[in-house]
């Protein structure tokens, strides 16, 4: 329990080193959020599942969650509340960033990326606005040189793949825009519609700010 702070110190530092993952400190706890009650309860049944004794059972980590909807509905500060929640350091990845000008870059800070977010496991990766990253994929082959359908064919096999323990949490405005092979059961367990709160979502969030 003690050593907690320094493991989650020793992460951050090789998070800033990295200049691709951003270690975000995390002030907020699953009780900041007004709502999303199906949200918390789902995250609550998986809190367990990270423990030696699921593992020792025989229980699968949970590989993730795709949060979409409306605009400043809560959904990174969802992403947040995990690592709070699960106690694990939240490494943020902005696919925006990803891509850059030379021949190849892009393909290699994706795989740098996501071998740094294996390396300091366990930990919450944040994928933020991964609609905007992967957006232009339908056009890539005459854009971009194909750039983005093999930057998304490296994320797509890593989440596949990935037996580390790292919990996926990406956002996106505009689910419509991303390939459907994202989408597919095996990438993420479940997606979640963050969409404007109703009259009792709102009497919490009242409530929270009021307290």
């Amino acid at each position: 329990q003690e050593q907690i702070p320094i493991i989650f110190s020793e992460k951050r530092q090789i998070g800033r080193k990295s200049g691709r993952l951003e270690y975000v400190d995390v002030k907020e706890s699953i009780d900041a959020i007004g709502g999303l009650e199906n949200l918390k309860h789902w995250l609550l049944q998986r809190r367990i599942a990270f423990t030696e004794r699921a593992r020792e059972f025989g229980l699968p980590t949970p590989k993730g969650l795709l949060l979409t909807g409306v605009q400043g509905c809560g959904k990174s500060l969802s992403a947040k509340a995990v690592a709070a929640l699960y106690r694990m350091p939240l490494l943020r990845l902005d696919m925006g960033a990803i891509f850059g000008s030379y021949v190849g870059e892009s393909e290699s800070q994706i795989r740098q990326a996501l071998s740094l977010a294996q390396s300091v496991s366990p930990c919450v990766l944040w994928i933020d606005e991964i609609d905007k990253g992967l957006g232009g994929l339908k056009g890539s082959g005459s854009s971009d040189s194909g750039t983005t359908q093999r930057v998304f064919g490296t994320l797509v096999t890593w989440m596949q793949e990935n037996d580390k323990p790292v919990f996926v949490v990406a956002t996106a405005n505009n689910i419509t825009v991303l390939p459907p092979e994202i989408l597919r059961k095996g990438r993420f367990d479940e997606i979640f519609f963050v969409d404007l709160p109703d009259a009792k979502s709102r009497r919490g969030i009242f409530a929270i700010h009021l307290s």
